[in-house]
């Protein structure tokens, strides 16, 4: 039996109707034609599926969709205005930190997250807020490289 879910995706109310057992990645995906999140392992261990949940960063794959009901949800598409990228999803372009692309979108949403609570991280501070983001493509340098030059842009504001 479906369950009406109203939540916040992306700064506007939405509303689905969904089965109980249906995670909130797959709404995203399925519902909504978001697809920036991925699914990887499917059992929170990659955080290719990261979004943000009221500002903090959740594996979708987790959540149960009927979960979000009156919670705030950000992915990755979210982050961009029309053709205009978001900060940091330039620099991670910028910085060539990224290659096949799977993880890029949690590895996003993560430092997005670590960004918004502290926009002058440290290198440990990034590479602890990302450390649940598996990449098997870029060894992770270029990633901290790109939050970092957002960080010490900040600095210098």
């Amino acid at each position: 039996m479906k369950r009406d879910v109203c939540f916040i995706l992306n700064g506007e109310p939405v509303k689905a109707s969904i089965e109980p057992h249906v995670t909130l990645l797959h709404m995203l995906r399925e519902v909504f034609d978001l697809t920036g999140a991925k699914e990887g392992c499917g059992g929170g261990e990659c955080g290719a599926c990261t979004v943000l949940v009221n500002n903090k960063p959740m594996n979708a794959c987790l959540i149960l969709a009927v979960e979000a009901d009156g919670l705030d949800i950000l992915t990755v598409e979210g982050l961009s205005n029309g053709l205009e990228l978001d900060e940091l999803q330039q620099t991670f372009i910028d910085h060539a930190a990224l290659q096949c692309g799977y993880c890029t979108p949690g590895m996003i949403m993560s430092a997005k997250a670590l960004l918004m609570k502290n926009p002058t991280p440290t290198e440990d501070q990034v590479v602890k807020a990302i450390s649940g983001n598996l990449c098997r493509c870029t060894g992770y340098k270029k990633i901290v490289e790109a939050v970092m030059d957002i960080s010490n842009r900040n600095l210098g504001s």
